[in-house]
C-alpha cells in the first residue's frame, strides 16, 4: 500500500509539474528518484516522492499558496476507511437464514460399545428388513455394535440440490462410545417431522473424544466420545425457498439488537444511499429501501450495502458460567471506585470415639460414645480497592485479591448488586 500511495502522489505532483513549471525546493532528506508512470514516460527526476513513514513531502506554490500533500494523511485516510464493523458481521437479511433439520439413524461397526437395549436390536431389525433380509431369532443380533442416534444439521439459505452440509451425531440410549462407528442412510426433516426429505446423511462419525477400560476396572475418557460429527456428511436433497425482498425494500435483523447499533447502522445507510433510504422500525430491525437503479441488480445491492462500516460501540457485558466457572468481560464493562473484601468461612467437623466401661460387677460391655467437634475457621480479610476504566484493569484489579473464578462470579454479582459495576450480567450454562 506503501508504493501505491507513493504514486499517487508523484503523479499528482507530475501533473502539477507540467502546468506550473518548476518545482519548488524539496528537503535534503528526500531522495530524488526517476519513476515511469502508466503511460511509459519518464517523470521529472525534479519531483521527489514520499519516502518515510511522515518524514518527508513534496510541495508546490501556487499563486502564493503552498500545496503539500503529506503522504502521512493518505496513510490515515487510507486506514480510517477500514474503521468500524462491517454491516455483515452486524445485521442478517430476513429470509436470509439457515433451517434445522433433524432425523433418528443408526450407527453400526462398534466394538461392543454400543446400545444394550432391546430397541436397539429392534432398530437392526427394521434396518435388515429394508434391505430385504428377513430376521426370524431377534437373539442373534448384537445390540452393542450399534447405537441409536439423534442426526441434525443446519440447512443453510439458499442452498442447492447436491449441496454438501455437516451433520451432528449423538447417542441417544446408553452407548458408551461412538469410535469407529459408520452412520447408515438417515433422513433429516425439517421442525415438526413431515414427509419432506430435505438431505440425506450418512458416512463415519468422526469424534473429538475417546473412552477406553481395563479389565483392572480402570477407565480413561477424554472429551464426550458419544457425540461426533460427518463433515459434509449430508447431500441436500430438496431446496428450501426464501424470499429476502419484494424488489423494493428489503429487513435487516440486528444480531445483538440495542437502539444505538440500530441507530448507527441508519445514520450510514442514509449518507450512503440517501436520505430516507433506511429507517428503524425497532432495536433489532431496520427497513432499507432498494434504490430504483439498484433493482434490477439486488444481490450487488445487498453485497455493497454488507461492505458498509459502522461505528458500534460494544455493549458492557460480563457473561457467567456457574457451571464451568468461566467467566468473559467484555471491552465496555466499567467498576465505580469500590471497596471489596471476600473471605471463605471453613467448618471442619471430626468425631473421635470414647470407650465407657460398663458398671462394676455386672457382665455387660463396654459402651462406645462418638463425640464430635466443630471448628469454625474464618480467615481474616481486609478490604481492598477495586476499579477499572477497561476490562483489563477489572482483571488487574480482581487479581490482587487472589480469588479462584467462582469467588470473581460471587464478587461481579454483589459489585452489580451494589451499583458498582456499569455492565449487564449474563447467566449462561
Amino acid at each position: 500500500m506503501h508504493g501505491n500511495l507513493t504514486q499517487i502522489g508523484t503523479l499528482f505532483f507530475q501533473k502539477a509539474h507540467k502546468k506550473q513549471g518548476n518545482c519548488a525546493s524539496f528537503p535534503r532528506t528526500c531522495e530524488s528518484r526517476t519513476r515511469r508512470g502508466g503511460t511509459g514516460r519518464s517523470l521529472d527526476p525534479r519531483v521527489r516522492e514520499y519516502d518515510g513513514l511522515g518524514s518527508c513531502f513534496v510541495g508546490r506554490v501556487y499563486g502564493g499558496i503552498k500545496v503539500v500533500a503529506i503522504a502521512s494523511l493518505i496513510l490515515l485516510s487510507a486506514f480510517s476507511a477500514t474503521a468500524g464493523t462491517a454491516i455483515r458481521d452486524l445485521c442478517d437479511v430476513q429470509g436470509a437464514r439457515g433451517n434445522r433439520i433433524t432425523g433418528v439413524g443408526l450407527v453400526v461397526g462398534l466394538m461392543g460399545t454400543g446400545d444394550g437395549s432391546a430397541a436397539a436390536v429392534e432398530a437392526q431389525k427394521n434396518i435388515l428388513e429394508r434391505y430385504g433380509i428377513n430376521i426370524l431369532d431377534l437373539g442373534s443380533l448384537n445390540s452393542k455394535n450399534v447405537a441409536i442416534c439423534m442426526v441434525d444439521a443446519i440447512l443453510p439459505p439458499f442452498a442447492k440440490e447436491g449441496t454438501t452440509i455437516d451433520v451432528n451425531v449423538e447417542s441417544i440410549l446408553d452407548a458408551k462410545s461412538l469410535e469407529g462407528g459408520q452412520l447408515l442412510e438417515t433422513f433429516l426433516r425439517g421442525p415438526g417431522g413431515g414427509d419432506t426429505v430435505y438431505a440425506i446423511a450418512s458416512g463415519p462419525v468422526s469424534l473429538g473424544g475417546f473412552n477406553a477400560d481395563t479389565s483392572g476396572g480402570t477407565s480413561v475418557r477424554s472429551n464426550h466420545p458419544t457425540a461426533g460429527r460427518i463433515p459434509g456428511g449430508a447431500t441436500v436433497e430438496q431446496e428450501v425457498p426464501a424470499s429476502i425482498t419484494d424488489g423494493e425494500q428489503l429487513m435487516l435483523l440486528i444480531r445483538q439488537p440495542s437502539f444505538e447499533a440500530a441507530n448507527a447502522i441508519t445514520v450510514v445507510l442514509n449518507e450512503a444511499y440517501g436520505k430516507g433510504a433506511a429507517s428503524a422500525l425497532s432495536g433489532g430491525a431496520i427497513q432499507v429501501r432498494i434504490p430504483q437503479e439498484k433493482q434490477r441488480d439486488i444481490i450487488a445491492f445487498i453485497a455493497g450495502l454488507n461492505t458498509l462500516r459502522v461505528e458500534v460501540k460494544p455493549p458492557a457485558v460480563v457473561v457467567i458460567n456457574e457451571r464451568t466457572g468461566t467467566i468473559v468481560v467484555g471491552a465496555g464493562v466499567m467498576v465505580k471506585p469500590c471497596q471489596v473484601a471476600h473471605g471463605s468461612l471453613t467448618v471442619e467437623i471430626s468425631s473421635t470415639e470414647t470407650a465407657v466401661p460398663a458398671l462394676p460387677f455386672t457382665d455387660a460391655d463396654p459402651i462406645v460414645v462418638e463425640n464430635q467437634d466443630v471448628e469454625v475457621t474464618e480467615p481474616e480479610v481486609s478490604l481492598m480497592p477495586v476499579e477499572g476504566t477497561s476490562a483489563a484493569e477489572v482483571a488487574r484489579s480482581l487479581n490482587l485479591l487472589r480469588l479462584t473464578p467462582r469467588d470473581m462470579i460471587a464478587i461481579f454479582q454483589a459489585l452489580h448488586a451494589a451499583g458498582a459495576l456499569d455492565a449487564e450480567i449474563r447467566k449462561i450454562g
